[in-house]
Protein backbone atom coordinates (compact mmCIF):
# COMPACT_ATOMS: atom_id res chain seq x y z
CA UNK A 1 0.00 0.00 0.00
CA UNK A 2 1.19 2.99 -1.05
CA UNK A 3 2.13 5.49 2.34
CA UNK A 4 0.74 9.17 1.36
CA UNK A 5 1.73 10.22 4.75
CA UNK A 6 5.23 9.40 4.37
CA UNK A 7 5.47 10.76 0.94
CA UNK A 8 4.59 13.86 2.18
CA UNK A 9 6.97 14.16 5.12
CA UNK A 10 9.92 13.45 2.15
CA UNK A 11 8.70 16.52 0.99
CA UNK A 12 10.57 20.12 0.98
CA UNK A 13 8.67 23.09 0.88
CA UNK A 14 9.50 26.34 -1.06
CA UNK A 15 7.29 29.64 -1.97
CA UNK A 16 7.69 31.24 -4.95
CA UNK A 17 6.68 34.70 -6.15
CA UNK A 18 5.28 34.97 -9.53
CA UNK A 19 3.19 38.14 -10.88
CA UNK A 20 -0.36 38.15 -11.34
CA UNK A 21 -0.10 37.67 -15.49
CA UNK A 22 2.44 34.91 -15.42
CA UNK A 23 0.34 33.64 -12.65
CA UNK A 24 -2.81 33.48 -14.39
CA UNK A 25 -1.23 32.39 -17.29
CA UNK A 26 0.13 29.57 -15.18
CA UNK A 27 -3.09 28.52 -14.25
CA UNK A 28 -4.70 28.60 -17.38
CA UNK A 29 -1.56 25.95 -18.15
CA UNK A 30 -2.02 23.57 -15.55
CA UNK A 31 -5.97 23.52 -16.39
CA UNK A 32 -5.82 22.83 -19.28
CA UNK A 33 -3.61 19.83 -18.54
CA UNK A 34 -5.60 18.92 -16.12
CA UNK A 35 -3.54 19.34 -13.06
CA UNK A 36 -5.62 19.94 -10.03
CA UNK A 37 -2.86 21.58 -7.82
CA UNK A 38 0.38 23.83 -8.84
CA UNK A 39 2.63 21.68 -7.19
CA UNK A 40 2.19 18.48 -8.96
CA UNK A 41 2.70 20.72 -12.40
CA UNK A 42 5.66 22.60 -11.01
CA UNK A 43 7.57 19.33 -9.78
CA UNK A 44 6.64 18.17 -13.57
CA UNK A 45 8.50 21.00 -14.83
CA UNK A 46 11.32 20.57 -13.00
CA UNK A 47 11.69 17.06 -13.86
CA UNK A 48 11.08 18.14 -17.55
CA UNK A 49 13.67 20.38 -17.11
CA UNK A 50 16.21 18.18 -15.48
CA UNK A 51 16.17 15.73 -18.03
CA UNK A 52 16.63 18.14 -20.60
CA UNK A 53 19.67 19.20 -19.09
CA UNK A 54 20.99 15.42 -18.14
CA UNK A 55 20.81 14.81 -21.88
CA UNK A 56 22.05 18.12 -23.07
CA UNK A 57 25.19 16.97 -21.19
CA UNK A 58 25.79 13.42 -21.23
CA UNK A 59 24.77 10.54 -23.57
CA UNK A 60 25.59 7.84 -20.76
CA UNK A 61 23.32 5.74 -18.82
CA UNK A 62 20.53 3.84 -19.81
CA UNK A 63 16.95 5.26 -20.47
CA UNK A 64 13.55 4.26 -21.75
CA UNK A 65 12.16 6.04 -24.32
CA UNK A 66 9.22 6.13 -26.89
CA UNK A 67 10.09 7.02 -30.45
CA UNK A 68 7.00 8.08 -32.67
CA UNK A 69 7.00 8.65 -36.24
CA UNK A 70 4.68 8.74 -39.36
CA UNK A 71 5.39 7.52 -42.80
CA UNK A 72 3.47 7.20 -45.99
CA UNK A 73 3.24 3.20 -46.77
CA UNK A 74 2.83 3.62 -50.64
CA UNK A 75 6.39 4.76 -50.56
CA UNK A 76 8.24 2.63 -52.15
CA UNK A 77 10.09 0.24 -49.94
CA UNK A 78 9.88 2.51 -46.94
CA UNK A 79 8.28 0.27 -44.45
CA UNK A 80 11.08 -2.23 -45.51
CA UNK A 81 13.75 0.04 -45.04
CA UNK A 82 12.26 0.72 -41.28
CA UNK A 83 11.83 -2.37 -40.46
CA UNK A 84 15.53 -3.42 -41.31
CA UNK A 85 16.56 -0.51 -39.10
CA UNK A 86 14.75 -1.97 -36.18
CA UNK A 87 15.79 -5.61 -36.89
CA UNK A 88 19.03 -4.37 -36.79
CA UNK A 89 18.55 -2.74 -33.60
CA UNK A 90 16.11 -5.75 -31.76
CA UNK A 91 17.93 -5.66 -28.65
CA UNK A 92 16.75 -1.96 -28.00
CA UNK A 93 12.83 -2.55 -28.92
CA UNK A 94 10.62 -3.59 -25.81
CA UNK A 95 7.06 -3.34 -28.04
CA UNK A 96 5.83 -1.52 -31.56
CA UNK A 97 2.49 -0.48 -32.19
CA UNK A 98 1.70 0.22 -36.03
CA UNK A 99 -1.47 2.38 -36.60
CA UNK A 100 -3.24 2.51 -40.32
CA UNK A 101 -4.03 6.56 -40.25
CA UNK A 102 -5.44 6.74 -43.44
CA UNK A 103 -5.49 4.97 -47.09
CA UNK A 104 -1.52 6.46 -46.88
CA UNK A 105 -0.33 7.33 -43.93
CA UNK A 106 0.90 5.24 -40.95
CA UNK A 107 1.94 5.67 -37.26
CA UNK A 108 3.99 3.82 -35.42
CA UNK A 109 5.33 4.30 -31.88
CA UNK A 110 7.99 2.57 -30.33
CA UNK A 111 9.03 1.65 -27.30
CA UNK A 112 12.88 1.28 -26.28
CA UNK A 113 15.44 0.82 -23.53
CA UNK A 114 18.71 0.57 -23.26
CA UNK A 115 21.80 3.28 -23.32
CA UNK A 116 21.38 6.48 -24.69
CA UNK A 117 23.67 6.84 -27.23
CA UNK A 118 22.17 3.63 -28.65
CA UNK A 119 18.41 4.56 -28.22
CA UNK A 120 19.79 8.11 -29.98
CA UNK A 121 21.72 6.80 -32.87
CA UNK A 122 18.53 4.20 -33.54
CA UNK A 123 16.05 7.05 -33.18
CA UNK A 124 18.11 9.32 -35.34
CA UNK A 125 18.48 6.44 -38.30
CA UNK A 126 14.68 6.11 -38.35
CA UNK A 127 13.83 9.90 -38.41
CA UNK A 128 16.54 10.39 -40.59
CA UNK A 129 14.84 7.75 -43.47
CA UNK A 130 13.67 9.22 -46.38
CA UNK A 131 9.68 8.94 -46.00
CA UNK A 132 9.72 9.44 -42.34
CA UNK A 133 7.90 12.34 -41.00
CA UNK A 134 6.79 13.74 -37.28
CA UNK A 135 9.38 11.99 -35.62
CA UNK A 136 10.06 12.27 -31.92
CA UNK A 137 12.09 10.99 -29.74
CA UNK A 138 10.88 10.99 -25.92
CA UNK A 139 13.82 9.21 -23.37
CA UNK A 140 13.69 9.29 -19.78
CA UNK A 141 16.85 8.34 -18.03
CA UNK A 142 17.02 5.19 -15.79
CA UNK A 143 18.75 3.10 -13.06
CA UNK A 144 18.76 -0.68 -14.85
CA UNK A 145 18.80 -3.09 -11.86
CA UNK A 146 18.69 -7.08 -12.11
CA UNK A 147 16.70 -9.41 -10.04
CA UNK A 148 15.95 -13.10 -10.17
CA UNK A 149 13.09 -13.92 -8.13
CA UNK A 150 14.17 -17.46 -7.01
CA UNK A 151 17.03 -19.71 -8.46
CA UNK A 152 14.92 -21.41 -10.88
CA UNK A 153 13.63 -17.99 -12.11
CA UNK A 154 15.40 -15.87 -15.34
CA UNK A 155 16.70 -12.80 -14.07
CA UNK A 156 14.65 -9.52 -15.01
CA UNK A 157 15.71 -5.93 -15.07
CA UNK A 158 13.99 -3.22 -13.47
CA UNK A 159 14.20 0.31 -15.06
CA UNK A 160 14.06 3.15 -12.38
CA UNK A 161 13.62 6.82 -13.38
CA UNK A 162 16.34 8.90 -12.44
CA UNK A 163 14.42 12.50 -11.46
Amino acid sequence: MHDHFHEQKNMERFTISLDNHLSKQFDDLIRARGYTNRSEAIRDLIREQLEIERQEKKHEGYCVATLSYIYDHHQSDLASRITSIQHSHHDLTLSSMHIHMDHDHCLEVTVLRGMIQDVTNFANQVIATRGVRHGKLYMVPVKITQEQLSPASLPHAHSNPLT
